[in-house]
């Protein structure tokens, strides 16, 4: 499958992952604990903008088995989750079989899939991914044009400093083992001001932004000031 907007070799990385994805302490664990804080922190700010979330249609592109997805989807909007991972698309199918009220859909595809069939959504939230793509102007851009002319964009990803190297490579891969060795590349990882960048040119700009961090007394991830690992981004024309 040939994209500026994904990778093959990362579909197949996280295609192998599809059977554990679910598991909280299995291999996508840091996801898991991270989720809560910045579903909190997106649906926040979803709120500011928009009154009713039952009129508010999601993307969540890039989803793998739909931990961002479905808790989107419970939130209260009306979801779809996309990945280019078929396998992971139907892990996250099976794990929301039989939760009832949820509207929420999965398909597997490209956002140019989207494009060609002239879809827009009020909200597109691209979590984790934009490390991974090949192109990551070509891919902000792609977004802007799946947006609704009101909409929000949000993004998460990892700041390429030295405490995202120990952090999100040397300790989530090699020490604490809580991803496989390989998940990441630092050299992909984006600053703030390169996805300011992406954003300025496709037509927008950063309205919020928040660091995310890890809470080692509780053991969960909170928002903050801190963008020096991993931060989340809104983005609106």
């Amino acid at each position: 499958m040939s994209s500026e907007t994904v990778s093959a070799d990362e579909i197949a990385r996280f295609d192998a992952l599809a059977a554990e994805w679910w598991d909280p302490n299995g291999p996508m664990r840091p996801l898991h604990r991270m989720n809560p804080a910045r579903i909190d922190w997106i649906v926040s700010r979803i709120d500011r903008r928009f009154a009713d979330r039952s009129q508010i249609r999601v993307l969540d592109l890039g989803c793998g088995a739909g931990i961002a997805s479905e808790a989107l989807a419970r939130a209260g909007f009306d979801v779809l989750g996309m990945d280019a991972a078929a396998e992971a698309i139907e892990a996250g199918r099976m794990h929301a079989e039989g939760q009832v009220d949820l509207r929420l859909r999965y398909r597997v595809g490209l956002a140019e899939d989207l494009l060609a069939e002239g879809l827009r959504f009020d909200v597109i939230t691209a979590l984790e991914v934009i490390e991974h793509v090949p192109d990551p102007a070509a891919f902000v851009r792609a977004l802007r044009d799946l947006m609704a002319p009101s909409g929000l964009m949000f993004l998460s990803t990892l700041n390429r400093t030295p405490e995202s190297f120990v952090a999100a490579k040397l300790g989530a891969e090699y020490l604490l083992r809580w991803l496989p060795v390989g998940t990441h590349d630092w050299r992909k990882f984006i600053t703030p001001t390169e996805m300011a960048g992406f954003l300025r040119d496709a037509g927008l700009f950063v309205a919020d932004s928040a660091g995310l961090s890890v809470d080692p007394r509780r053991g969960g991830w909170h928002t903050g000031r801190n963008l020096r690992v991993g931060y989340l981004v809104q983005a609106m024309g």
